[in-house]
């Protein structure tokens, strides 16, 4: 798809990216439910569920603990960014569940306080980030191509994580509530 074929596609986006974050917000809440299932999991077969958070896929990826904190942190990026607002900060300090929760909780607070208002004119808006060098990108494109994967990646590396290591999740868990009429 030629470039201007993508931005006029983002161009009818734009106006929808409120049900995006209300979605991420969604997805972010399942995370409990997982991390129910993880305690119970260490519970049945006796071993210290806060261990788990050190897990990982591949020995030069992120373990679990940073795959829940960069989920949290791409969600309220996406939102926060798009919107021209500044992100709470959150120092990547978590060691137990329970802090992961609090984290988790604190950013679905967070993405609760915006509205569909919220992002009106995110075309005419301009993210920059220090990486960046300089560049910028739209607030539109952030979100779609770099906020909405990323807070993807992540939210699958964890659910994967937890998956390897024989915690019974499925889809469902994954998905949560669907809208059905």
């Amino acid at each position: 798809m030629p470039g201007g074929e993508i931005g006029r596609r983002l161009d009818v986006l734009a106006m929808t990216l409120h049900p995006l974050v209300v979605e991420m917000k969604k997805l972010l809440a399942q995370m409990n439910g997982w991390i129910d299932k993880a305690e119970a999991q260490a519970a049945g077969r006796k071993f210290e569920v806060d261990t788990l958070l050190q897990a990982r896929l591949a020995p030069d990826m992120f373990p679990l603990v940073r795959q829940f904190q960069s989920a949290c942190d791409n969600a309220k990026f996406a939102a926060a960014f798009t919107t021209g607002k500044e992100p709470p900060s959150h120092p990547d300090t978590e060691q137990t569940f329970a802090e992961v929760r609090a984290r988790i909780a604190s950013v679905i607070a967070y993405l609760g306080t915006f509205t569909a208002a919220d992002f009106e004119g995110t075309d005419a808006r301009e993210v920059k980030r220090p990486r960046w060098e300089g560049r910028s990108m739209r607030a539109t494109d952030y979100f779609i191509e770099q906020a909405l994967p990323n807070f993807f990646f992540h939210l699958t590396t964890a659910y994967a994580i937890l998956r390897h290591n024989g915690v019974e999740l499925g889809k469902k868990d994954f998905i949560g509530r669907l809208s059905f009429r």
